[in-house]
């Protein structure tokens, strides 16, 4: 039976010359990298700066966490079932600097990054010259990762299809919140200690593109939609956007389409009482407006980090229909 059970975990795949082989799933939490190296290498300037860079503070949150949990492991030990750990960065002395990212090595779905350099110091030059793109293949796959976990239970996207003309994939653990206009659109998610909250709508480019930065406007856009839309525990109480800090700002892409991604703090008028929010800006042109898709977390005093990122895995899931 043992047996019987660990081919059935195994997935069968073609190769060029027509034989099979037998690739396993791939396995490991989610935004969690392992680093394979020798002890010494771990421990020393390359450790140091695979720590400073991978497990900085991710943007937006009230608190400190880590962008990505790292797990080290001896490049001795990186055998068997440590093989199949979805993302892994290895690094090893050679004779020349290089750098390989690999697809499904030893399993499916899986990234490896290979390393090699003469010594440490250029094992970190390689590192850091490349860590733009470390990051974005690492972000990508785990994003497929997510969406191919939310796939197995979505939710109905039909009021997304009908009054904004967009699909959206989100887990089917979401619900329609309560709402009083069909061109808002609200989802929410109970979770342990807290809630998710789904926002969309629709504004026009010049409301976001006009004689003001950016960044003015969409914290102005949020801020009147909160006002209208999402009230607070108390009557005259409303989400705004955190006042102290500036929300981080950047251009992105969406399925093809021209974005900008806002990560910041959102607090209620007069109540103690905020958390993180991820918003996207979806440019259509052909239509002459943004889509914006937004998501808060409520969620005191605990880890927020995975939560954000199932926010930025629902909004990059959407498509103009």
């Amino acid at each position: 039976m043992k047996k019987l059970l660990i081919l059935l975990s195994l997935v069968l795949l073609s190769c060029d010359d027509g034989k099979r082989i037998y690739i396993a799933d791939s396995s490991g939490n989610l935004n969690m990298v392992n680093i394979i190296s020798d002890n010494n290498l771990w421990e020393s300037a390359l450790g140091e700066e695979v720590r400073l860079q991978m497990a900085q503070d991710a943007e937006g949150l009230p608190q400190q966490e880590p962008l990505y949990k790292l797990k080290h492991i001896p490049s001795k030990a990186f055998t068997d079932f440590a093989k199949k750990n979805r993302t892994f960065i290895k690094f090893s002395l050679a004779e020349e600097n290089r750098i390989e990212f690999a697809r499904d090595s030893f399993a499916r779905p899986q990234l490896g990054v290979f390393i090699e350099a003469k010594n440490e110091e250029g094992l970190i030059k390689v590192f850091t010259d490349n860590q733009d793109r470390i990051f974005a293949e690492i972000n990508n796959i785990e994003i497929n990762e997510k969406w191919r976990r939310v796939s197995k239970s979505l939710g109905d996207d039909k009021v997304f299809k009908e009054n904004l003309g967009i699909s959206l994939k989100f887990p089917s653990a979401y619900r329609l919140a309560e709402q009083d206009s069909e061109d808002f659109i609200w989802l929410r998610k109970d979770i342990e200690k807290g809630s998710m909250e789904i926002f969309a709508y629709e504004v026009p480019i010049s409301a976001v593109e006009n004689e003001d930065p950016v960044i003015s406007n969409i914290v102005k856009i949020r801020d009147s939609i909160g006002k209208v839309h999402v009230p607070g525990p108390r009557k005259g109480t409303y989400m705004i956007t955190e006042e102290i800090y500036m929300p981080y700002l950047y251009k992105t892409k969406i399925n093809g389409h021209f974005a900008y991604e806002t990560r910041g703090t959102w607090v209620v008028k007069d109540v103690f009482m905020g958390g993180p929010f991820l918003n996207y800006a979806i440019k259509d042109e052909k239509n002459n407006r943004y889509i914006i898709v937004e998501g808060i977390v409520f969620k005191p005093t605990a880890e927020k980090r995975n939560n954000v990122f199932e926010i930025e895995s629902i909004a990059k899931s959407v498509k103009f229909n």
